[in-house]
């Protein structure tokens, strides 16, 4: 009885760490993204650290990184499926990893989203505010949204590469299976060789009793 409370208590913790994550990531996408909009001159490049990082205020009708900049109102839809798919999703997590993974992701769909449905002309195509540019990487100008949904989409790929799984556990190989199932079935003979051994002997009333026959006459 104790190994469901045991799930139980590390589900609620996998759903702590995802939410937590998700908050972090959107109040510090937003926090900046304030700042940017009191502080930084729109549409001017201010070089931080020369060519390899600019800030450059501009504001983004379309998806991450500028793409499909007359779709806005479909991306607000996109990113409203998203968070409802991981919110629904978080309950079968147990894996610590996949939370933090899942929480970055729904941490910068959300930032995203919000400038999307509050942000200026309207509500469902607002305009995402980027500020970040490194012209040595892409063209693109992105935010720091955008920077944790790609980071959260490579842990992702790492993490079914090495065959972790929602709760936690190893997925095994090919050659780990077979290995594990070949153990299996040596416990499970070992284990009916075992209760054979066990079982008490029967006699058979049909067998001699103390040198006679089974009709009583000296078998001598």
């Amino acid at each position: 009885m104790s190994r469901p409370a045991s799930r139980a208590k590390v589900s609620v913790r996998a759903i702590a760490a995802l939410a937590f994550a998700a908050v972090v990531v959107v109040a510090l996408d937003q926090g900046v993204k304030a700042l940017v909009v009191q502080n930084l001159p729109y549409g001017t490049p201010v070089p931080v650290l020369g060519n390899v990082l600019q800030l450059l205020y501009v504001r983004n009708p379309g998806a991450a990184f500028s793409f499909a900049v007359n779709m806005t109102w479909v991306f607000s839809i996109v990113s409203t499926a998203v968070v409802v798919a991981i919110i629904l999703f978080a309950r079968r997590i147990r894996s610590m990893w996949w939370a933090l993974v899942l929480g970055m992701l729904l941490g910068g769909a959300l930032g995203n989203l919000l400038d999307r449905l509050f942000r200026e002309p309207g509500f469902g195509r607002g305009h995402v505010v980027d500020f970040i540019s490194t012209p040595w990487m892409m063209p693109a100008i992105y935010n720091i949204a955008d920077s944790f949904i790609c980071i959260s989409m490579v842990i992702f790929v790492l993490l079914v590469i090495l065959g972790v799984n929602l709760d936690g556990s190893r997925a095994l190989s090919a050659k780990q299976q077979r290995a594990a199932d070949a153990a299996r079935a040596q416990s499970d003979a070992s284990e009916v060789d075992e209760h054979r051994a066990s079982r008490p002997l029967v006699d058979d009333p049909r067998a001699p009793r103390d040198g006679r026959d089974t009709l009583g006459h000296d078998a001598t």
